[in-house]
């Protein structure tokens, strides 16, 4: 896919996004680069998948790593479970997914619609996947195990969601993100450096959201609605 110039709306969401968290980054008492370098790229990569670009999921699969290796820093397993072992190898498939189906301009990606049939499916191999992991968790002593293990089922859910390239896959991840800023709060407590990672996840919401907007309205045009 070719590159995609962002609207004006898209360069002001961007950069508050990126200002939220190097604002955060500046106040935290204990700072660490990582953090900073891993939450501005991860916002950036929302912004060119709200796009439907293919970049976006490029830079998305390097925030995965990252994040993988943070949540190890961290003792939140399930995070680096859901990431390292799960979204990684999602986002991968999503890469060659969205390679193979661009849109009539090559910039974008060809969004389609998921059947209820193949959604309930999709919900029910995340429950499936869950609970195989909750006792993973469990095993390995996990920190807010509940939280964590929701957190496995949305994050497989809005993964799933993005390789069959359906505009709900954006408020799946709204409700992950719900649900990580309430992890990295708990964390944060602990911990005031990951005071940078919580910002993430808070502006991350606001982008999915546009996500949901964006790829609807893409949707109908694509659609000729």
């Amino acid at each position: 896919m070719k590159h995609l110039k962002l609207t004006k709306f898209e360069t002001c969401l961007c950069l508050v996004s990126v200002l939220v968290i190097v604002i955060g980054f500046c106040f935290a008492q204990e700072k660490d680069v990582l953090n900073l370098v891993s939450s501005l790229i991860g916002v950036i990569s929302l912004i060119y998948i709200a796009k439907g670009n293919l970049f976006g999921e490029i830079l998305s699969l390097i925030f995965g790593l990252l994040y993988a290796f943070i949540s190890y820093q961290n003792r939140l397993f399930s995070e680096l479970i859901t990431y390292g072992f799960m979204y990684v190898p999602l986002t991968i498939a999503t890469i060659v997914t969205w390679f193979r189906h661009p849109y009539k301009d090559e910039k974008t990606v060809e969004i389609t619609k998921t059947s209820l049939k193949l959604f309930l499916l999709i919900v029910l191999l995340g429950f499936i996947v869950t609970i195989i992991f909750y006792f993973l968790l469990k095993y390995l002593n996990t920190p807010s195990l509940y939280v964590s293990t929701f957190s496995i089922l949305t994050s497989f859910i809005a993964s799933a969601l993005v390789i069959l390239r359906s505009p709900y896959y954006a408020l799946a991840f709204a409700l992950n993100d719900i649900v990580l800023i309430i992890l990295w709060t708990i964390s944060t407590i602990s911990n005031v450096q990951n005071i940078t990672i919580l910002l993430c996840f808070v502006v991350f919401f606001f982008n999915d959201i546009y996500g949901f907007i964006a790829w609807n309205n893409r949707f109908k045009k694509q659609q000729g609605i």
